[in-house]
Formats: C-alpha cells, sequence, structure tokens
C-alpha cells in the first residue's frame, strides 16, 4: 500500500507549484489535498478564530484518485480541519509547497505560511516538510501573478525541484525526524537532478521595517532581503546561492528546553 500524504501550501489551491508536487507524488503516494482557496502568503501560522470557514470538495481540479478541498482559511487552518474532520484516517506524511519563493532565514520561516502547514502537522506528530522554491527577482511578479506558471528552463528546475520533494519525502518516511520537527527544504532558482543537498540552518537577518508610508497615515508593505547579520557558510541563504538544496531541521519540540 502507498503512503498516504496530505498535502497544502500558502499560495492558493490553484498553484502550478503545488499541482507539479502532487503530480511527482502521485506515482509513490495516495494523495489529499487540503489547500487554501485563495491566497494565504505571509500569514505565519494564523488560526481563523472568528467566522465560519467554508470547505469546499474540489477533487475535479487534480487527476483521479486525488482527494481535495478548497478551504477558505490559513494552511494551518487547512492542515488542521483535514486532521480533524476531513480524512478517515491520519496521513502517513504533510507536505506543504511548493512555495512560489523561498522560506529561508529565521524571519521569513516565521512568517510562512507555507512551513506553518507543515508545523501544524508536526504537532499532530506526523512527518512533516516545507518545501520552497527559490524564484529569480525579475520572474518572481509574473509567476506570482499567474498562479504559477512558469516557461523553458525554469519550468524544467520546478519539475526537477518536485521530483527533489518526492524522493526527499520517501526517505523522510524510512528515516522519520523527532517527532514535532518540521523539515524545511529550500529549492534553488536552478535546480536539476544533480542538485546536492546541504544539511544547513536558518541564517539569521535583520529585515528592518517591511512598510513604507503610501499616503498620510497609511502604510504598505515593501519586502527587503535585510541584512545577515551573522554570515554562516552553513546557512540556508548561503547553500542556495551555491546552487544546492537547502535543508534545515525546525526542531519545535525543543522549544523551551535548557538544553
Amino acid at each position: 500500500m502507498k503512503p498516504h500524504a496530505l498535502v497544502t501550501n500558502d499560495d492558493g489551491i490553484d498553484s502550478i507549484f503545488l499541482h507539479r508536487l502532487v503530480d511527482a507524488l502521485l506515482p509513490d503516494f495516495t494523495v489529499s489535498v487540503a489547500a487554501p482557496a485563495f491566497e494565504q502568503s505571509w500569514i505565519g501560522r494564523a488560526v481563523t478564530r472568528h467566522g465560519e470557514i467554508e470547505v469546499i470538495h474540489s477533487p475535479a481540479l487534480f487527476p483521479k484518485g486525488v482527494e481535495a478541498w478548497a478551504i477558505s482559511g490559513t494552511p494551518s487552518d487547512c492542515v488542521n480541519i483535514a486532521l480533524g474532520n476531513l480524512l478517515p484516517q491520519l496521513p502517513d506524511i504533510v507536505l506543504s509547497g511548493i512555495n512560489i519563493g523561498f522560506n529561508t532565514t529565521e524571519t521569513l520561516i516565521l512568517s510562512s505560511g507555507t512551513v506553518a502547514g507543515a508545523i501544524e502537522g508536526a504537532l499532530w506528530n506526523l512527518p512533516a516538510i516545507a518545501f520552497s522554491k527559490c524564484v529569480p527577482n525579475h520572474l518572481f511578479a509574473n509567476i506570482q501573478q499567474s498562479n504559477g506558471q512558469t516557461e523553458g528552463d525554469f519550468t524544467d528546475s520546478l519539475i526537477a525541484a518536485a521530483e527533489h520533494a518526492r524522493r526527499i519525502a520517501l526517505e523522510t518516511l524510512k528515516q522519520p525526524p523527532t517527532k514535532g520537527t518540521v523539515v524545511n527544504i529550500n529549492f534553488p532558482a536552478s535546480t536539476n537532478t544533480d542538485s546536492p543537498i546541504e544539511q544547513t540552518v536558518p541564517a539569521k537577518v535583520h529585515l528592518g521595517s517591511l512598510y513604507a508610508q503610501s499616503s498620510p497615515g497609511k502604510y504598505s508593505f515593501r519586502y527587503s532581503d535585510g541584512i545577515t547579520f551573522e554570515p554562516n557558510p552553513q546557512s540556508d541563504r548561503e547553500a542556495l546561492e551555491r546552487g544546492s538544496i537547502s535543508r534545515s531541521i525546525l526542531d519545535f519540540a525543543r522549544i523551551g528546553q535548557r538544553n
């Protein structure tokens, strides 16, 4: 029997990056998808406290045999609702992504809805992996606005990343991490079948203000790459710059421990 993977993301259920991941998983996994009905980027581990969340059964969006739900909530909502209400039994693994853009550095990781989806799985004591894909700056806006449409060499790079994701998921099931742990995977912009995987730590970066005044009394989001204040060749950001796949372990089971 194939292992069962629950897949979510924060770019929304229509994201082609999500669909590339699902397509790559199908030869080796039974796949269920519980993903936001619309983009939920930069929302972290937000949970919808007030109001109702709509869940729409949406298997027609995916290949035959994939169960899927479009959910009007955050990635954390999606995984929690799926694990607690939609699936007849818990899956073998929770996978989140592939995110449009990287999720490296301590600051971005804690802001990421994609990572948060994996965290929710880890909090249910399930193996959990977050997958993100670096996108070159000159392509990012068009890819994001088109729900992940790619072309040329970058399409090949995304397909290669999805294949790596499948293998990483299988390997993680063979050697599961400690309960309460998220494996955070970031693929470089030019991922190929031979891209090496490096064990990394989140880079320490100061982003400063993420907002600029847009009109009197109002401020709008403005992304910044920030300043690295503790350079580390073993960091996730530097691994991507070398063209390697970054693999970081986020151990939430150790929060508050003295040793």
